[in-house]
């Protein structure tokens, strides 16, 4: 049973309504999600979530597949079904297959050297409370990624993470398909 209420756009507290808003035109189904019906209770925790994917929109580098696979990697570790249906509906929209999509689900290696290497770094942070091994973080380095995109990883870390877990903690109803099994 959800434990948060969800709001549409006009009964929503008077400041999530913009947010809410520009949220529906991004919106991977094209009308506002449970995600952020729900967040939209509290201002503070919608306006958190909306800044970190603005910051990501704004100012990553990084490809859009590249974002989507790491997304999925840490999705996939958070025990949060919806958040793992979300990021496979992103990544199949990116460009993966349905096979890919489950292999990143599942912490399988792609076959792509350099996105696997980045997609490890996502995936053991996930697990290992943002620690990552030297040898994780140096192959990685080694694929010729860059510092700076090896930081910006951790945005679409961080955004999986706080989405995930907000879904587990309001126990949000899935408004989303679940993705390949």
């Amino acid at each position: 049973m959800t434990r948060i209420v969800s709001h549409a756009i006009a009964d929503a507290p008077e400041p999530s309504r913009s947010l809410l808003a520009s949220l529906v035109q991004f919106s991977p189904t094209g009308q506002l999600l449970n995600l952020h019906a729900q967040m939209a209770h509290s201002p503070a925790v919608l306006a958190a979530y909306t800044a970190v994917r603005q910051a990501t929109v704004t100012y990553g580098t990084l490809d859009p597949r590249v974002r989507s696979a790491l997304m999925l990697a840490t999705a996939g570790v958070s025990g949060s079904a919806y958040a793992q249906a979300l990021t496979s509906f992103l990544a199949v929209r990116a460009g993966w297959s349905q096979a890919e999509v489950l292999g990143l689900r599942e912490g399988r290696p792609l076959g792509e050297d350099k996105t696997d290497a980045l997609v490890s770094v996502a995936r053991e942070a996930a697990t290992g409370s943002g620690r990552v091994g030297d040898a994780t973080w140096q192959r990685a380095a080694d694929c010729g990624w860059s510092s700076e995109q090896l930081a910006e990883a951790f945005a679409f870390l961080a955004l999986t993470v706080f989405t995930a877990y907000f879904l587990n903690y309001a126990q949000t109803p899935m408004d989303v398909p679940a993705g390949p099994e």
